[in-house]
């Protein structure tokens, strides 16, 4: 069979170009017995790809302008309640999420400390770091929520169908060098404000003495940063909890743009 479609082939690209389809059919059923008329060909493989859409989101009803604005309102909103929450006593140091330890490089003077009985005072060194913090974290409020409010999203909706942090991500991407210059004075007031850089010049006097070692430290930078970064750690909390709880959306704007993607 198979050589008479090769036959069939042949002789439909012999016969003169002039005559009609019907009558090179006919001739080729009759010298070959196979019938063109009667084949059955297969269809293409279609390349055209189909876009998934997933029947919990719906877009459709939000303008660029309300999306970005109901991001930045979710971000203000997890500032506001993060400050509060964390520029109180303990609000650092009780907090496991952003308690500050000791700084990574001086962790050995720590373990020196305790085997000399002087635990206490590495207690207390660790204690005043958040003090610190807690009390320059009051300050924050106003420079986070300027550099929400004067960042640009471009990519509103892409951020929008993110991941439960992608607001706050991409915020702390934005700002975080701005936010640590415009921070780092008032962290530096409120080391001295609790007396935390006076017990660290002790604490690392004493170990410089005791080992004979030279240990320094920038401890203005290390707080600083820490302080950030605690106040974006409750920033993305609070995003989490807008993105996966109704009830924590509180305004009407924060309802129409995250409950336009249900998770």
């Amino acid at each position: 069979m198979k050589k008479n479609y090769l036959i069939a082939a042949g002789l439909l690209f012999s016969i003169s170009t002039q005559a009609q389809l019907g009558d090179l059919l006919k001739v080729v059923k009759d010298k070959t017995g196979v019938d063109l008329s009667q084949v059955k060909t297969s269809n293409p493989t279609s390349t055209n790809t189909t876009t998934t859409t997933n029947s919990n989101i719906n877009l459709g009803n939000l303008t660029q302008t309300e999306i970005s604005s109901g991001l930045k309102q979710a971000l203000n909103l997890g500032v506001t309640e993060g400050v509060k929450k964390l520029g109180v006593t303990d609000g650092f140091y009780k907090n496991e999420l952003v308690k500050i330890l000791m700084p990574e490089k001086l962790r050995k003077i720590d373990t020196t400390l305790r085997t000399l009985g002087l635990g206490s005072l590495a207690d207390k060194g660790v204690k005043l770091l958040n003090r610190a913090a807690e009390d320059a974290v009051t300050e924050a409020t106003p420079i986070f929520a300027n550099a929400i409010t004067s960042m640009t999203i471009t990519d509103a909706k892409n951020i929008l169908l993110g991941s439960n942090n992608a607001a706050t991500n991409y915020l702390q991407t934005k700002t975080q060098s701005q936010l640590f210059t415009a921070f780092q004075p008032k962290v530096q007031a409120s080391l001295g404000k609790v007396g935390a850089d006076t017990v660290w010049k002790n604490i690392i006097s004493k170990y410089n003495t005791l080992t004979g070692q030279t240990v320094t430290t920038d401890l203005n930078e290390y707080v600083t940063t820490e302080t950030i970064n605690g106040v974006f750690k409750m920033v993305a909390e609070k995003e989490t909890g807008i993105r996966n709880n109704a009830a924590l959306r509180t305004t009407s704007l924060l309802e129409k743009v995250f409950g336009a993607v249900k998770k």
